[in-house]
């Protein structure tokens, strides 16, 4: 069964008690915090599905932006979802006690930012209330480094961030809002993803916002089945490096 929920009294006391899905990287653990520090984190669910492509995918960029980010951030540091957050990890948050330890959590949202495909089971926690950040528009680029084939195809006004519902199909619920990622002038590929990270907090934080004033995400749905892409191989990265500094050297 899934939980209840006020809006009036939520909207009352300003704070909601949410539940966020993601795996440990730094910009998540900076979307915790952030979302932390504007609303009750109750709880982090913390997934470790190993998945992997058969080929190399790793490229030099994103260890400059893992740099980049800690640097930007905390200074350096290298914290975990632990130090902001309590956290609960599991392999995959499709398993019954993932699922039964949402329920119990007594949560007024679920964000879901970076996970694998999520089941009817996690949705049915909080249908109306479950929503998932997704770069660029999900119908052009469903799947995995959707911003990286935007930026691959010269497609600089696909580098959006969508807050969606999740749906038992990949991508495919339906649209709460969707904002441009800001690119300046001079920015280096390895900063994109600092720069979609704050864009996420932003949407989320109005999105939060919008349930604690009308008890549900308002959503439009999408139109188009866009396109699946699967992981990036390293190669094309560079590639990436190169039409995103072209790109933005010519603003």
């Amino acid at each position: 069964m899934a939980v209840t929920f006020d809006a009036g009294t939520a909207a009352k006391g300003g704070r909601l008690r949410v539940g966020i899905l993601t795996t440990e990287t730094p910009h998540h653990v900076r979307f915790v915090q952030a979302i932390a520090a504007r609303h009750d984190v109750v709880r982090v669910f913390e997934e470790r599905r190993e998945i992997s492509a058969d080929f190399e995918t790793h490229h030099p960029f994103e260890d400059e932006r893992a740099v980049f980010e800690r640097a930007t951030w905390f200074d350096g540091a290298d914290p975990g979802l632990s130090d902001v957050a309590e956290v609960e990890t599991h392999r995959d948050l499709n398993d019954p006690k993932a699922v039964a330890s949402m329920k119990a959590a007594g949560l007024d949202a679920l964000l879901v930012f970076g996970t694998g495909r999520l089941n009817q089971n996690v949705i049915d926690v909080a249908p109306e209330r479950i929503v998932n950040l997704h770069g660029a528009n999900p119908e052009k680029y469903r799947g995995l480094d959707t911003h990286l084939w935007a930026v691959y195809h010269g497609d600089f006004r696909g580098l959006v961030t969508t807050l969606h519902r999740v749906a038992p199909e990949l991508d495919r619920g339906g649209v709460v809002m969707r904002m441009p990622i800001p690119i300046h002038r001079g920015m280096k590929l390895h900063q994109l993803r600092k720069a979609n990270t704050d864009v996420c907090i932003d949407i989320s934080l109005q999105g939060l916002e919008m349930l604690a004033n009308y008890g549900q995400f308002i959503s439009q749905p999408q139109l188009y089945i866009g396109r699946y892409y699967s992981f990036m191989p390293a190669v094309l990265k560079s590639r990436c490096v190169r039409q995103f500094e072209a790109f933005t050297a010519a603003l």
